[in-house]
């Protein structure tokens, strides 16, 4: 019924940059409803349990982010085109991860999303 779309991960070098999309569609998200989500960003690192990065309020307005990620990365929003960005800048060996978007029923939530999209994996070498 609905859907989450992750692209733009690759493999970048330590102090280099990459920009994520999540691309929302159906079901849920079609006829304007996507504005009615906060989305966010999440990363699964080998090892290590699911982390939360950042988050953006349904219209926009306010951000959150995970202290390790607060300074270098910003999260944007896009409701006339349903997607959703993840700007990553002066990338560390320890931002390796898969990165998932999500959305929610919420403010600026840190869990409880709704809909997950499948990752997309981010490499950053030294």
């Amino acid at each position: 019924q609905v859907q989450l779309l992750e692209s733009g991960g690759g493999l970048v070098q330590a102090g280099g940059s990459l920009r994520l999309s999540c691309a929302a569609s159906g079901g849920t998200f079609s006829g304007g409803t996507f504005s009615r989500y906060a989305m966010g960003w999440f990363r699964l690192a080998p090892g290590k349990e699911r982390e939360f990065v950042a988050v953006i309020t349904f219209n926009g307005g306010r951000t959150d982010y995970a202290d390790a990620v607060k300074g270098r990365f910003t999260i944007s929003r896009d409701n006339a085109e349903n997607v959703a960005y993840l700007q990553m800048d002066r990338m560390k060996p320890e931002d390796t991860a898969v990165y998932y978007c999500a959305a929610a029923l919420g403010l600026l939530p840190r869990e409880n999303y709704d809909y997950w999209g499948q990752g997309t994996q981010v490499t950053v070498s030294s």
